[in-house]
């Protein structure tokens, strides 16, 4: 399974603004498109996606950019993804909405490890919040910085 530049992206971005996040100050939008090296357009794609779903809010004007609309620990990878990419679904007959009627379903030997594939990313997903990969991101930036060294 792949997730598209959509998922990829619009996860890049909501842990930028998790790594910049303050509930009162927008990260304008050019910053983001700048630190995640994304196309600022494609970027305004993604977080109006994220806006309708309830993960970011919009501020305009000057001091303007986008806000998470909840904490770092309270936004969920899986949440960001459903959002961009709709339910999650290794296979038509098994996705968390409105699994497609197979009339093999009965007698299918492969649908039981696409059920199992499904769930795992499902948890992994569900169980990992923006807060989680920012912690992520510092220990990868902690882990650069201490294999530099100055002469």
């Amino acid at each position: 399974m792949k997730f598209t530049t959509r998922a990829r992206y619009g996860l890049r971005a909501m842990v930028d603004l998790a790594q910049n996040y303050s509930p009162h100050e927008p990260v304008p939008l050019i910053r983001v498109a700048q630190r995640q090296e994304i196309s600022e357009g494609y970027l305004e794609q993604l977080m109006t996606y994220l806006r309708k779903g309830g993960l970011v809010r919009s501020v305009r004007g000057a001091q303007g950019g986008y806000l998470l609309a909840k904490e770092p620990a309270r936004i969920t990878a899986g949440e960001v993804i459903r959002c961009l990419e709709g339910p999650i679904n290794p296979t038509g007959c098994v996705s968390e909405s409105e699994p497609e009627a197979c009339i093999r379903a009965e007698a299918c030997a492969t649908r039981g490890m696409w059920e199992k594939i499904r769930v795992a990313i499902v948890d992994v997903l569900d169980n990992t919040t923006l807060e989680d990969l920012c912690v992520e991101a510092e220990k990868i930036l902690q882990s650069k910085e201490a294999g530099m060294y100055n002469i």
